[in-house]
């Protein structure tokens, strides 16, 4: 079981790292894949990615430089972290919108949190589907039926509010990925206490 998250320059740290750890802990392979683009240079390959409050984070591959398009469709997840610039960066790059197209299209597991799932609502994969967002972007979540949850599975999209949600959202993705016995495994292990 592989899933890959995409990390954009201003991508939200806690939403990417935190949900990387819990699924790891689940026992997915998880694949860091920067999205080339914003303010750093995207020349090099797996040069680090700066987030939202200027953490680095160094990826495991670059889209364009050492993996392509086509080979980022051998996961059963994608995961789109939130924070600013970084979903607009992913909006605007045209390779992550056919992805998770095709995963959707597919019937893989597509994953978004905080200002992300508008990417997933502007490409209508979010239409008579159960959704959540952070505050503000509903708009954009065009056809969905939107819920107050810290996060929501329907289907094959899962769904996040916040970066104060990111626990909650990545055993959600586990959840849905492995089910629910796996989630409340991961779960009970990390609230020990």
């Amino acid at each position: 079981m592989k899933a890959y998250i995409f990390l954009a320059d201003g991508f939200e740290e806690v939403e990417a790292l935190t949900t990387a750890d819990i699924l790891i802990r689940a026992g997915v392979e998880v694949k860091l894949v920067k999205i080339p683009g914003g303010t750093e240079d995207s020349t090099h390959k797996c040069k680090a990615v700066r987030g939202s409050h200027n953490i680095k984070v160094k990826p495991d591959l670059t889209l364009n430089m050492d993996t392509t398009e086509e080979e980022l469709m051998d996961a059963e997840c994608v995961i789109l972290p939130g924070g600013m610039p970084g979903t607009v960066n992913l909006a605007s790059n045209s390779a992550v919108v056919n992805i998770i197209k095709e995963y959707d299209k597919a019937g893989k597991v597509v994953a978004a949190i905080c200002a992300a799932p508008s990417i997933l609502g502007e490409n209508n994969l979010l239409v008579g589907k159960k959704a959540t967002c952070f505050p503000g972007n509903e708009p954009k979540l065009k056809g969905a039926e939107l819920v107050k949850e810290g996060a929501v599975i329907d289907g094959n999209i899962v769904t996040g509010k916040s970066m104060g949600s990111a626990v909650t959202f990545g055993l959600k993705v586990v959840e849905r990925l492995l089910g629910k016995e796996a989630s409340e495994k991961v779960e009970s292990s990390i609230y020990r206490g």
